[in-house]
C-alpha cells in the first residue's frame, strides 16, 4: 500500500510529497519517487503544519529531511527552528508558566520551579535500550541464568515495534521544537553537533542551558553529519486524561533507545532530566562512547577541575564518581589550604582525546550544571549556590512562601524566618520531621547555566581541550578502601576503574542503598560492549607515542565503627589533591601496599583538622582485600564471562596475591 501526503508548509506555500511504503520506508521529494510512479494511491489525506519560527529553506538537506520525516511521522500542528535568542526563550517561559509547568520563583533573578509527575522523576535505566543487529555488539554474554546489567540491548525487530506504538501521530495538537545544539565549543574540533526534535517546552529551555542551541551551530554543522534525537512525552492533544503537577509523560509507556548505526536517539513518554535532555548521558556518554571507540578516543562520565598550587604551576584532573557522589562538590571545591585555587572547567562529562605530541586533552560538553539540590549549601558547596541565583530552572525542589527555594541540607540562613514551605508533591505547610516525607525529591535537580560559575576555568571554553595529568575514579564505600590510591601502572588503573564499586545513589531507580558496581561510574552508560570497552582503554596504554596520565582512587565516605565518617570532605579534599599533584611530579611521598600506592606517613597535611586517623584511612586488611577479590571474580565471571580482557583476569589474580602476602 501507498500512501500519498500532502504536506504544506503555510508559512512558505511550500507543498511537498512524502510516500509512505508498506516496508515504512519515507522517501521525501518534490515527486514521487520513481519506483513508486505509476502505482495507484489507494488512500490520500491532508496533513498541514505550520513552521512558527525559523525556515526549512535555511536547513541543510540532511537537517529538513529529518525534520519534515519525523514532522510526518508525530504529525505536530506546528514546527519551531530554535535560534537561541533570549527573545525565544522568553517566549518559550511564558508559554511554560501559562501551562502551568514552571512557577516564577521572584526571590531570584530569572529563576523558575518546575515539579513533575511523581511517576518521571529519574533516568529510567530498566527501560533504555541499545539496538544493534549482533547482542554481543552492545553487551557482554553473562553466565548462563544470569541477567546481564551491563546495557540493554534490543533487537531491531523488537524495537521496531516498540516504536511504531508509540511514536506515529504523538505529537498532535502540540509543536515540533527543533534544537540544533553543540556538545562543547562551537567549531571545536573535538565538538559533536545533534539535531533534538521534541514537543517539549521545558525540553527546550533545559537544552538552552545545558547545550550551546542555535543558528551558529546550524552554519557550524553545513553539510555534516550529525547525531538525530526524536523525543517525545507521549501526550498528543486533547488530552485523554487529565495530567499530573500539570506534567505530560507517559510513565507506563517509556523507551530511552539508542540506534548506533543511524546515530540516532528516540525517547518516549518521559520529560525529564537524561530521559529527555538527550544531549547529556543519551549523547554524551552512550553513543558518545561508540564514537570514541571509532574514532580513537574517551567519551567519559567525568568532572574536570584545574587546580593551582602555592607555586602557582596549575595542573588538570578528570575525575569519575556515580551521579549523586560529589562530583560536582569537588567540581567547585573551595579550597582550605592557603595557596592553592580550585577551577572548574565541567562537573559531569569529559570529552578526551590525545593531540599530536601525545599529551591527553579534555573538554567539557556541556554548557550547564544539571547538579542534584539536596545537601547542596554554602557550607558543602558555596559556589554552587552562588551559581543556581539566577538564570536557574530547579525541578522538584520544594518552594518558599517569600518566592524562594528549599531542599534537604539547605543553609537555615538559606530560608527566610516565618516563611512557609509547600513540597516538591504540593504539600502547603510542610514540616521537617518525617523521613518518609521529604521537602525535596531526592534525586531533585538545578538546572543552570556554567558560565555563571564563580570560578569557570579560563580554559573551559578552549577548543583544544585542557591537559589532563590525572584520572581519579571514586565511589560511596564505608568500609575497606583507602582514603587515597595510586594505581601501579595503566593496566592496574585500568583494573581500578573496571572494579568500581559504590552505594546506590536517587539518581535511578534503586530504592536502597545497596553497593553496586559502576565500573567506570559508567554502569548505566555504556554504549558497547564492555569488555570492548576495557579492551578500548587497555589500547591505549599500548601506544609508546601517548603520555598516559597517572590513575587513582579515592573514597571520601569511609566511616568508623560508630558509623562517623573519618574524613570531613568537601574543601578540605584539596588536601588529598595536593598529594596527588605531587605524585604526578613523582615525589617520592607514597609507599607500596597490596592495593596500590598510599601516602607515607605525614606525607597528608593534616595540620588543623584535629582528630584524623590517617594511618586506618590509607590501611585495608588482608580479609578485605580477599573478599573484594571474590566479589569481583563473581562479577566478572557473571557478567562480562568471555569478553572481559585477560589483563584483567591477571591484575585481579595479582591483586589476590598481594592481599594473601599482607
Amino acid at each position: 500500500m501507498v500512501t500519498k501526503i500532502i504536506v504544506q508548509n503555510s508559512a512558505y506555500g511550500l507543498l511537498r510529497c512524502i510516500c509512505k511504503t508498506s516496508t515504512n520506508r519515507c522517501i521525501t521529494s518534490r515527486k514521487i519517487a520513481p519506483s513508486l510512479q505509476g502505482r495507484t494511491d489507494i488512500h490520500s489525506q491532508k496533513r498541514y503544519y505550520t513552521v512558527v519560527n525559523g525556515s526549512l529553506s535555511e536547513l541543510s538537506p540532511l537537517v529538513r529531511s529529518y525534520v519534515e520525516d519525523k514532522a510526518q511521522l508525530c504529525e505536530p500542528d506546528k514546527v519551531h527552528i530554535c535560534d537561541g535568542s533570549e527573545a525565544e526563550n522568553k517566549r518559550l517561559v511564558d508559554t511554560l508558566v501559562k501551562s502551568k509547568m514552571l512557577q516564577p520563583l521572584p526571590k531570584y533573578e530569572n529563576c523558575w520551579l518546575a515539579l513533575t509527575d511523581p511517576r518521571d522523576v529519574a533516568r529510567m535505566e530498566s527501560k533504555t535500550y541499545i539496538v544493534t543487529d549482533d547482542k554481543r555488539t552492545t553487551t557482554p554474554t553473562p553466565m548462563e541464568g544470569v541477567d546481564g546489567k551491563l546495557a540493554k540491548w534490543l533487537a531491531p525487530e523488537e524495537y521496531a515495534e516498540k516504536f511504531q506504538s508509540r511514536f506515529p501521530g504523538c505529537m498532535k495538537g502540540r509543536t515540533m521544537y527543533v534544537i540544533p545544539f553543540s556538545m562543547g565549543p562551537v567549531g571545536s574540533p573535538l565538538s559533536k553537533i545533534g539535531i533534538e526534535l521534541t514537543d517539549s517546552a521545558y525540553v527546550v529551555a533545559s537544552m538552552r542551558i545545558m547545550t550551546r542551541i542555535g543558528k551558529d551551530v546550524l552554519e557550524s554543522l553545513g553539510e555534516q553529519t550529525f547525531i538525530k534525537g526524536l523525543h517525545s512525552v507521549g501526550r498528543p492533544l486533547p488530552l485523554s486524561e487529565e495530567l499530573v503537577n500539570h506534567w505530560p509523560c507517559n510513565p507506563d509507556k517509556v523507551m530511552v533507545a539508542h540506534i548506533p548505526r543511524d546515530n540516532e536517539i528516540c525517547s518516549f513518554g518521559s520529560g525529564y532530566g537524561g530521559n529527555s535532555l538527550l544531549g547529556k548521558k543519551c549523547f554524551a556518554l552512550r553513543l558518545g562512547s561508540i564514537l570514541g571507540q571509532r574514532e580513537g578516543w574517551l567519551a567519559e562520565h567525568m568532572l574536570i577541575l584545574g587546580i593551582t598550587g602555592p607555586d602557582g604551576v596549575k595542573k588538570y584532573i578528570a575525575a569519575a564518581f556515580p551521579s549523586a557522589c560529589g562530583k560536582t562538590n569537588l567540581a567547585m571545591m573551595t579550597p582550605s589550604l592557603p595557596g592553592f585555587k580550585v577551577e572548574c572547567v565541567g562537573d559531569d562529562i569529559a570529552w578526551m582525546r590525545f593531540d599530536s605530541k601525545g599529551q591527553l586533552r579534555a573538554i567539557n560538553p556541556e554548557a550547564g550544571f544539571f547538579g542534584v539540590a539536596p545537601g547542596t549549601s554554602m557550607q558543602t558547596n558555596p559556589i554552587a549556590m552562588k551559581t543556581i541565583q539566577s538564570n536557574t530552572i530547579f525541578t522538584n525542589v520544594a518552594k518558599t512562601s517569600d518566592g524562594g527555594v528549599y531542599w534537604e541540607g539547605i543553609d537555615e540562613d538559606q530560608v527566610s524566618p516565618n516563611v512557609t514551605i509547600t513540597s516538591w508533591k504540593n504539600e502547603e505547610n510542610w514540616q521537617p520531621g518525617d523521613p518518609k516525607n521529604l521537602a525535596a525529591h531526592a534525586n531533585s535537580r538545578f538546572c543552570t547555566p556554567a558560565k555563571q560559575c564563580p570560578i569557570m576555568d579560563p580554559a573551559w571554553e578552549d577548543s583544544a581541550g585542557v591537559p589532563i595529568s590525572a584520572i581519579i575514579f571514586g565511589g560511596r564505600r564505608p568500609e575497606g578502601i583507602p582514603l587515597i590510591y595510586e594505581a601501579f601502572t595503566w593496566q592496574h588503573g585500568v583494573f581500578v576503574g573496571a572494579s568500581m564499586r559504590s552505594e546506590a545513589t536517587a539518581a535511578a531507580e534503586h530504592k536502597k542503598k545497596v553497593v553496586m558496581h559502576d565500573p567506570f561510574a559508567m554502569r548505566p552508560f555504556f554504549g558497547y560492549n564492555f569488555g570492548d570497552y576495557i579492551k578500548h582503554w587497555l589500547s591505549l596504554g599500548t601506544n609508546p607515542s601517548l603520555t598516559m596520565p597517572k590513575i587513582f582512587h579515592v573514597n571520601w565516605f569511609r566511616k568508623n565503627s560508630e558509623g562517623k565518617f573519618m574524613w570531613p570532605g568537601f574543601g578540605e579534599n584539596v588536601r588529598i589533591l595536593q598529594w596527588v599533584l605531587e605524585r604526578v611530579d613523582n615525589k617520592d611521598v607514597a609507599r607500596e601496599t597490596a592495593i596500590g600506592l598510599v601516602p607515607k606517613d605525614d606525607a597528608v597535611n593534616t595540620e588543623g583538622l584535629g582528630d584524623i586517623d590517617m594511618k586506618e584511612l590509607v590501611t585495608t586488611t588482608s580479609e578485605f582485600l580477599t573478599k573484594e577479590c571474590d566479589t569481583l571474580e563473581k562479577y566478572f565471571k557473571e557478567q562480562v564471562n568471555t569478553d572481559l580482557p585477560d589483563e584483567m583476569w591477571k591484575e585481579l589474580s595479582d591483586l589476590r596475591r598481594r592481599a594473601s602476602d599482607m
